[in-house]
């Protein structure tokens, strides 16, 4: 017998917040983030779903491959580029566009005879300190590109610190200086990446000619002080189980591993199919914000590996078999995060394999 609880993804929902995404960019082409098997929905249904993106952007050169033998024909790049001239011999076989980050990956490329039309997105590190060549090392790396082959597309890309923050526009803006001290001594126009899910919200002046919206496809916010649904997007995972059984404490009964919480009155408990196996986070704290048929509740206790637990002593008519939201339709995915004290991100992407996902909306007879 299957475990009961379910992801369920809503297709709909993806292509409404790419909808939303379009409204704010305008012009400006959209590379669709779909790493991490799509922030935890699933690669493939979720790319099939934004179809109508202008391009793609994976991590593995495997994701890549695997979009291109789907059938997608739009451009799809390799966020961390290559690691080895193999890596480079199959993107030039499955037509995948690549960043460019370091001197390594600058000298391995120079030094392969490609034969298709090379497109390489340029990472300029601008202030995140991750990854990218130096702002006054750019423009010797785009001459030594154009050199190699002079029918060659480039792509500056830079990716910001801060853009969550609208109090740290000036960072932003220092970032947005670096990248433009680049460009001034450039005499020709190079098409340019530079806004994530939050800038694309808080920054239009960094829309530029492509955005790489992440988090905003899955109906989720960037901004620390907003929900998906206050910026107008739905919610795509709904992530659901069932409460398996049903005990009562009595005052000064202990519960779960640790004995963490202690009851302090007479209390009526479901035990959920659901712990920090299947991706639920462990140090979610009791009065994490939990629904039960429709009615809010909270996980009491420490999530175990398979089950928690949540207070029904205030919930009538409910017990074994009940259904159970632990984020999505009706309970932002931030609110548990927030009580967690982590990031939607993590929540989303952390989803176990062992989690079946559902392609299509949850329905209970609330």
């Amino acid at each position: 017998m299957s475990r009961p609880i379910r992801a369920f993804i809503n297709c709909t929902a993806l292509q409404h917040n790419l909808s939303v995404v379009r409204r704010h960019v305008h012009q400006a082409r959209i590379m669709a983030v779909v790493k991490a098997d799509a922030y935890g929905h699933g690669l493939l249904r979720t790319a099939r779903a934004l179809d109508a993106a202008d391009g793609f952007a994976v991590l593995e050169l495997e994701a890549g491959i695997q979009l291109r033998e789907a059938g997608f024909s739009q451009p799809i790049l390799l966020l961390e580029g290559f690691f080895s001239i193999e890596e480079i011999e199959a993107i030039d076989h499955y037509r995948l566009s690549m960043v460019i980050h370091c001197h390594e990956q600058l000298s391995m490329l120079l030094a392969h005879n490609k034969t298709e039309k090379p497109d390489i997105f340029l990472k300029i590190n601008t202030g995140m300190n991750r990854l990218g060549f130096k702002p006054e090392e750019g423009n010797s790396v785009v001459n030594k590109l154009k050199q190699w082959r002079t029918d060659i597309r480039i792509t500056l890309m830079t990716h910001f610190a801060c853009a969550d923050e609208l109090l740290e526009a000036d960072h932003v803006n220092q970032q947005l200086d670096s990248f433009a001290l680049l460009e001034e001594k450039r005499e020709n126009h190079i098409p340019r990446t530079l806004a994530n899910s939050a800038a694309i919200l808080c920054y239009p002046g960094t829309h530029a000619d492509w955005v790489r919206p992440g988090i905003l496809l899955y109906g989720a916010s960037p901004l620390p002080d907003k929900t998906g649904i206050e910026l107008g997007l739905q919610p795509v995972m709904t992530l659901t189980s069932q409460i398996i059984a049903v005990q009562h404490l009595d005052p000064s009964d202990r519960l779960g591993y640790g004995g963490q919480f202690i009851a302090d009155q007479p209390m009526r408990i479901g035990i959920v199919a659901a712990g920090y196996a299947d991706g639920y986070p462990r140090h979610a704290p009791t009065g994490t914000p939990v629904l039960v048929n429709g009615q809010r509740t909270r996980l009491i206790g420490r999530v175990s590996m398979d089950m928690l637990t949540i207070d029904l002593s205030r919930i009538s008519e409910v017990g074994t078999g009940n259904p159970v939201t632990l984020w999505g339709e009706g309970l932002p995915v931030e609110e548990v995060a927030r009580s967690a004290q982590t990031i939607s991100y993590e929540l989303l992407a952390a989803l176990s394999p062992r989690v079946q996902t559902v392609s299509s909306a949850p329905f209970f007879n609330y």
